[in-house]
């Protein structure tokens, strides 16, 4: 670890390197960047470096290269595993990738556009939009998540039913690797067998193996129309087998797929000024489904299509109430409901919440079996799961018992019932993390869970990448 002489002589070299704007050491200005957006977790930092340029990134990387200084990279400060908070040593710089927010180039005619790691999610899907395309990730963070760290967490978001996670929207990167070299695949190609897709190593590994500063990304055609439906359900059973009878009758129009218990919506009706039930009555689950279409024709037959839809399903029981929207404010009215569930649920109190994933057709089971085994395991506690039923992936929340001390239930019951619910996670051959990346908030279970091949050879890549431990140490692996 870097001496404090070490430290000096950085800081020194750096505020030369990128001047007032691009480096600082003032501890209120970089206070806002050192606790994560759960506020969990509390670091310290040497100094924040706030470069403007891949090659600025470039010449401060060889700069820590040079005096083993440890980076920690950092976007819009969004992410729910504290994978871009430094440790509380004091040891590591601050990387903030901010500054780095140009679209370089928006391609309408090839659907493509590269965008630096600062560029906010919103400020890209308002630019593809005025392009007449858009970009098809979205999620509640959208106006302060970044496209790097989008990418360096494997972002998922709600529309992974029909366009996959970022992974799957990455056609091509550019990253400063551990020695300052930079890596540029920007140019896309549809066939490319020159060895690995080393783009595909960066993405998903949390600022571990390099540090991202831009990306061109896959657009879509702009929707010409879209309609949301709200329905009613008995069980998370009928709203998995609603899923597959929405797939099998909307086809490529369906879009999104979305579930929440009523705890949830109730939480949010409580939480959220001016929002109303979609549905006269409670029901046990509620489902949120989006069709879209991308022609002008299709979306004059899509509440059609929404009628058929709900009319098929009543006719097999599989819901008991639903409604239609029928204009945008509404459909819009409908998702705020969706996206206050993170902080209604949050607003309650105390809770550890899990971000899981098992094999789709597994999914609604999983929750039905953990649900009363974890509450009577738990005497007092709440266990809840919303979210992504169509990619497998739902955000597992367990409720503190009422009148804990916040910060010692965390510490012990709280720790123990992640533990459990990641067992059951692992038995049901699901994932410890489905989109918001290990960090240092998984790290140990990821260690104590993770298949052991798999494991070793993650720790190889990043020895062979990093040799000096200095990318976002502490994290991931």
């Amino acid at each position: 670890m870097s001496t404090e002489i070490d430290h000096n002589a950085f800081v020194a070299e750096a505020a030369d390197l990128l001047g007032a704007r691009g480096f600082t050491t003032d501890p209120n200005l970089m206070a806002p960047w050192l606790t994560d957006w759960r506020g969990r977790f509390t670091g310290r930092a040497v100094a924040m470096a706030s470069p403007a340029s891949t090659a600025e990134v470039s010449d401060l990387i060889k700069l820590c290269a040079k005096h083993r200084m440890p980076i920690v990279p950092q976007g819009g400060n969004s992410g729910m595993s504290g994978g871009a908070t430094p440790d509380s040593e004091g040891h590591a710089l601050l990387l903030s990738l901010r500054r780095m927010n140009t679209i370089r180039r928006l391609d309408p005619e090839n659907r493509m556009v590269t965008a630096e790691a600062g560029v906010v999610l919103q400020t890209l899907h308002e630019a593809a939009d005025e392009a007449g395309l858009r970009f098809a990730l979205t999620l509640g963070g959208k106006g302060s998540a970044t496209i790097g760290g989008l990418i360096s967490t494997n972002a998922g978001g709600t529309q992974v039913l029909r366009h996959g996670t970022m992974r799957a929207m990455v056609l091509g990167l550019e990253a400063v690797m551990a020695d300052g070299s930079v890596l540029d695949t920007l140019t896309p190609l549809k066939k490319d067998n020159r060895g690995f897709d080393l783009k595909q190593v960066l993405i998903g590994s949390e600022g571990t193996m390099g540090v991202i500063t831009a990306a061109t990304l896959r657009l879509e055609p702009r929707i010409a129309g879209r309609t949301v439906l709200w329905a009613g359900l008995a069980s998370l059973s009928d709203a998995r087998a609603l899923l597959l009878h929405a797939e099998s009758v909307a086809g490529p129009a369906l879009e999104g797929f979305e579930v929440m218990p009523q705890h949830s919506l109730a939480a949010v009706l409580d939480y959220l000024p001016g929002s109303r039930a979609p549905l006269a009555e409670p029901h046990p689950w509620h489902a949120l489904i989006e069709l879209v279409a991308e022609s002008e024709a299709a979306a004059e037959r899509l509440p059609e299509l929404a009628e058929t839809l709900l009319a098929s399903a009543f006719e097999v029981g599989l819901i008991a109430d639903a409604t239609i929207s029928t204009s945008e404010a509404q459909a819009e009215a409908f998702w705020a409901l969706r996206d206050a569930i993170a902080p209604a649920e949050r607003a309650l109190g105390p809770a550890v919440q899990h971000d899981i994933s098992v094999p789709t057709q597994l999914m609604a089971q999983f929750v039905e079996h953990a649900v009363p085994l974890l509450e009577a395991a738990w005497p007092g506690t709440r266990a809840v799961g919303f979210g992504h039923l169509g990619d497998g992936n739902i955000h597992f929340h367990v409720l503190a018992p009422q009148g804990v001390d916040p910060a010692s239930w965390q510490q012990g019951d709280g720790k123990a019932i992640s533990a459990q619910v990641h067992d059951l996670v692992t038995q049901w051959g699901g994932s410890i993390s489905a989109e918001h990346g290990i960090g240092q908030l998984k790290r140990d279970e990821l260690a104590r869970l993770g298949d052991p091949v798999a494991l070793s050879m993650l720790r190889q890549i990043k020895a062979a990448l990093d040799p000096y431990g200095l990318l976002n140490p502490g994290k991931l692996v």
